[in-house]
């Protein structure tokens, strides 16, 4: 795929762009802050934006910030954050959207998992770092309207919030791909998701597993 990415520091700018075209994708653009890669993916159109959250020039969230605008302008733009330390804020209104992803800049050292975790992204799903969701678990309510849930439905819909597939997460879990099948659905009758969309009740599942913080 074309992928442009958005990062400040010259040397994971250059190592990232090196290791995913060593994978065999085209590297579309760099930019070094938020002006620029808004100017970067318009005049590249790539399939894929990698996005630094704390980009110049405010060096707070200005990319998430670039984010948001860039999905309001093309919503197939697959875009994936990535975060020195976890900051949840920008989680959940963007998942909404799909073909998001949100990682934690460590979990590039795992590359299989990194370069799978775009490729969900870029086919139009999600890729939460596991830190993330657990920090969204960790702040959720008692009386949040996941309560119904079991523990192991929590953790079912927590790889879920992570982009996992059924066979994903039964590998996960070490369970069988139908006892998968009858946990999400379970989870999405908990949760009153009765539209016959799958792929939608799934991303309404996560936005409400998310949301329950």
């Amino acid at each position: 795929m074309r992928i442009v990415i958005g990062e400040d520091s010259a040397l994971f700018r250059e190592g990232l762009a090196r290791l995913l075209a060593d994978a065999g994708h085209e590297i579309a653009g760099l930019a070094v802050d938020a002006p620029s890669l808004m100017t970067t993916v318009a005049q590249t159109a790539p399939d894929l934006a990698l996005i630094d959250i704390r980009m110049p020039p405010d060096h707070t969230d200005d990319g998430a910030r670039a984010a948001r605008r860039l999905r309001m302008q093309n919503p197939e733009l697959g875009i994936v954050l990535l975060s020195q330390h976890v900051e949840t804020r920008h989680s959940v209104e963007l998942v909404a959207t799909g073909r998001f992803g949100y990682l934690l800049k460590d979990r590039v050292l795992a590359v299989d998992q990194f370069l799978d975790a775009l490729d969900r992204v870029a086919a139009g799903g999600s890729a939460l770092d596991p830190e993330v969701v657990a920090r969204l678990i960790g702040r959720q309510r008692a009386d949040d309207r996941l309560a119904p849930l079991t523990p192991r439905e929590r953790e079912v819909l927590a790889l879920m919030a992570e982009g996992c597939t059924n066979v994903g997460i039964s590998r996960r879990l070490f369970l069988t791909e139908r006892t998968v099948e009858t946990h999400v659905g379970s989870i999405l009758a908990k949760l009153g998701l009765l539209t016959n969309d799958e792929q939608h009740r799934r991303v309404l599942a996560v936005l409400a597993y998310l949301g329950g913080h």
